[in-house]
């Protein structure tokens, strides 16, 4: 199977991965999926739990990725899976990456708040929503909010290859 590395390239510099070689975002592909994927099944559970505390212990980790250089479950790859693959850590996410951790940041909140108000029905239509988008992300790498954010504020600018690792 070829890889098709116009399509990755799109949809990573979407997210403000750029300036980095073909090389570099094929093998950062699917491992920037793995954050996505890990809140995608924390939200759900939290969601068929119409669990308030689960959505609410999930926002600290959506806020630091929307204030940190990266998320911090990305730290399953970046010390660990990575030394098995054999490959380079993930590079710093740009503004169109925090973003979407900032969006889903304050969705929780508000899906959080909609389960302990006993509006359960909000609760899940906000719930599923917040599973959909990641699940786009994690199954396409098409990242929603990194789409939002570039039609908010423009096209992320040009990194230097440094930020990329390679």
């Amino acid at each position: 199977m070829q890889t098709n590395v116009f399509k990755i390239r799109t949809q990573l510099e979407a997210q403000g991965f750029v300036g980095c070689n073909d090389k570099t975002l094929v093998q950062i592909n699917f491992p920037l999926r793995l954050a996505p994927a890990l809140c995608m099944l924390w939200v759900a559970l939290g969601t068929y739990l119409a669990s308030a505390t689960l959505l609410w212990a999930l926002m600290p980790f959506a806020a630091l990725g929307a204030v940190l250089r990266g998320h911090p479950f990305d730290s399953f790859y970046n010390f660990g899976l990575r030394y098995l693959m054999g490959r380079q850590p993930l590079p710093r996410y740009g503004a169109p990456r925090r973003f979407g951790c900032a969006v889903m940041t304050v969705w929780l909140a508000v899906t959080g708040w909609a389960f302990q108000s006993g509006v359960i029905m909000l609760g899940y239509i906000l719930g599923g929503i917040a599973i959909v988008l990641p699940l786009i992300n994690v199954t396409t790498g098409f990242c929603v909010p990194s789409f939002v954010y570039g039609l908010l504020f423009g096209k992320p600018g040009s990194r230097s290859e440094a930020d990329c690792g390679g």
